[in-house]
This record gives C-alpha cells, sequence and structure tokens, in this order.
C-alpha cells in the first residue's frame, strides 16, 4: 500500500499526502517520502500465511466502556492471530490508531516488558478506524474496521 512516511519517527499518512507537520514528532512536511510498499495488507483475508498471522492487527471494538459509560467505546488492538514475538530481536516497535484516514493516537511498545497490544477509548462511535503496527523487522502492517 502506497502512503507518505516520516522519516524521523515512522508515522504513516494514510490520507493520501503528507502533512504539513508530523503529528507524532512535529518533523515538517519535507521529512516525508512517498514510498510504494509502505504497508503490508493481506494477500486473502481469509487465508492468512503464518507471516501475516503473527503481524496484521487483530482489532475488537467493545461499544460499551466499562471504565468511562457515557459516550465511549473501547479499542483493542493485539498484533498477530499467533501473539507477535517480544524479544530484543523481533518486536513491534508501535502500534498507530487513525479514525477515517486521520490519526489519533500511538501506543510505543519496549521488547520483553510488554505484549504487543495497546486499547484506547473512543468518543467517537462512527467511522473506520485503521490500525497500523509497525515490526522491526517485517515493516508495517494494518487492518481497518468500522467502529
Amino acid at each position: 500500500m502506497k502512503a507518505y512516511v516520516c522519516k524521523v519517527c515512522g508515522f504513516i499518512s494514510i490520507d493520501g499526502s503528507a502533512p504539513d507537520k508530523c503529528p507524532v514528532c512535529g518533523a515538517p512536511k519535507k521529512a516525508f517520502e512517498e514510498k510504494e510498499n509502505a504497508i503490508t495488507t493481506p494477500k486473502d483475508a481469509n487465508n492468512l500465511t503464518e507471516l501475516e498471522k503473527k503481524h496484521v492487527p487483530v482489532v475488537k471494538v467493545v461499544k460499551t466502556c466499562g471504565l468511562i459509560p457515557e459516550g465511549c467505546a473501547d479499542v483493542h488492538a493485539r498484533i498477530g492471530e499467533t501473539l507477535h514475538p517480544v524479544l530484543p530481536e523481533h518486536y513491534i516497535n508501535h502500534i498507530d490508531f487513525y479514525v477515517d484516514k486521520k490519526f489519533i493516537a500511538r501506543a510505543h511498545l519496549t521488547p520483553e516488558k510488554l505484549n504487543p497490544a495497546a486499547a484506547l477509548h473512543l468518543r467517537v462511535k462512527s467511522g473506520k478506524l485503521s490500525v497500523i503496527d509497525l515490526c522491526n523487522l517485517h515493516g508495517a502492517w494494518i487492518t481497518e474496521v468500522d467502529l
């Protein structure tokens, strides 16, 4: 999938253009480069390869939040149907969240101490949620779901 990638922090713009300023690190527009294969998508979502099973985010949207019951939906993102490794040599660097192709949050992960997963409490109840993870060895992977 073609996208614009920040050369400073690895943020990926998925709305078809480079932002004037990176929403993660603040780098200027000139820090972005267009990459033809910036994000990997499964070849067949119903028949994942072993590599895809470890890298494609699995997303669950819970419409009723247990922490903030008024107007909140929980989003749980786990990296991999088969849980991704968390080793010093092979790990998930971060998980980025977007609503309607606009960036909303990043979860930074460190190997060995954290599982490859993150959760958000959204005030938004509709739209398309995109979750992108960045594996230090196998690049960026995406899943999109309706809220």
